[in-house]
């Protein structure tokens, strides 16, 4: 009931505005009797996955929490792991506003934020004073401005400063928001990135004597094909796991609604169907030897149900928590 009070309010602002405005309040109330206000107590239901123990299979995507500034208040909703980020080595602001836009008849939002972010030294400072319990995703991008050919660097150099204080590290190379970020998904530029991060992985385990898995988060929008090509890839270069998926530029199922113009990878209900479907696809090819977290529309129990039933061993959700508030976590985790 708090929630749908908040949210009739929230909904009447701009959505970044009413993300800055959420944020700015779930910081101010984080380690104070206020925070009762969102807390919950959950079952545990462990899983093991990618070396890791997490206490429930639900977690929260990147994205809602880029620079870290609200990991314990999100902990406290009952989240069995948090990915943050998407983060950057250097600060940037991504692209011109307005870019966050709701199409609430179909519970979903449109983005082409652009990996805005205050950069990953900002990012680990914020970690550093967290105590939140569960596993720590850190996921990682490269700066608008670094060319295509390059990018690997800015993840390496992520890489050494996010491993000591990551549970898991995610490789997104599947934001359409950042021009030509998806062609990293092929060919050459695929191979070297993979390469590349395995190679630092391995260094970062000797002088750390800590393995951090990595898990690469690829896009909705692929062809059966290619798909299987990735999967080869990833388990030729023994990739820890695969996030599937990120937003989608099929706007088809929103068509006529209210910024269904609008430009940009569309989260929520309408990424469900090819969410499962390239999980499904994974799953058949990848035969249980990585295992792959889900991620898009995961809106209800059914929803979270189905995609474990298409291969996927951890959920992740974002949108759905906006249109639906934090009694969706609990709900989902009671039942799952």
């Amino acid at each position: 009931m708090f929630y749908s009070c908040l949210k009739k309010i929230l909904f009447q602002l701009d959505p970044e505005h009413s993300h800055e405005v959420t944020f700015r309040y779930l910081k101010r109330i984080t380690g104070t009797p206020l925070q009762f206000l969102i807390s919950q107590s959950v079952p545990t239901k462990s899983v093991d996955c990618m070396g890791l123990s997490f206490k429930n299979p639900l977690g929260l995507a990147a994205g809602l929490d880029k620079n870290g500034d609200s990991i314990d208040v999100l902990g406290a909703m009952g989240f069995g792991f948090i990915e943050v980020g998407t983060v950057t080595p250097l600060p940037q602001q991504g692209n011109k506003k307005p870019r966050l836009f709701r199409v609430t008849e179909a519970e979903a939002l449109i983005n082409r934020m652009g990996f805005n972010n205050l950069g990953v030294d900002y990012l680990i400072n914020n970690i550093k004073c967290s105590r939140f319990g569960g596993v720590l995703g850190i996921n990682i991008g490269k700066n608008k401005e670094t060319p295509l050919e390059v990018s690997k660097e800015d993840y390496l150099i992520c890489m050494d400063k996010v491993y000591p204080y990551a549970g898991y590290i995610a490789v997104n190379i599947s934001s359409p928001n950042t021009e030509k970020l998806r062609q990293l998904q092929y060919g050459d530029l695929l191979e070297d990135m993979l390469t590349s991060v395995k190679k630092k992985q391995t260094q970062l385990h000797e002088q750390h004597d800590r393995y951090v898995p990595i898990a690469v988060k690829i896009s909705p929008d692929l062809s059966e094909e290619e798909l299987i090509k990735l999967a080869d890839a990833f388990l030729k270069h023994e990739i820890d796991g695969v996030i599937a998926t990120n937003t989608t530029l099929d706007h088809s199922l929103i068509q006529g609604l209210n910024h269904f113009q609008q430009s940009g990878g569309v989260s929520g209900r309408p990424l469900q169907i090819s969410s499962n479907e390239t999980i499904r696809l994974l799953s058949k090819e990848l035969k249980g030897r990585i295992p792959i977290i889900g991620v898009g529309g995961v809106d209800s129990l059914m929803a979270a149900r189905e995609k474990i039933a298409a291969g996927a061993s951890l959920l992740q959700l974002y949108s759905a928590l906006i249109f639906h508030g934090p009694a969706l976590i609990k709900k989902i985790i009671n039942h799952i």
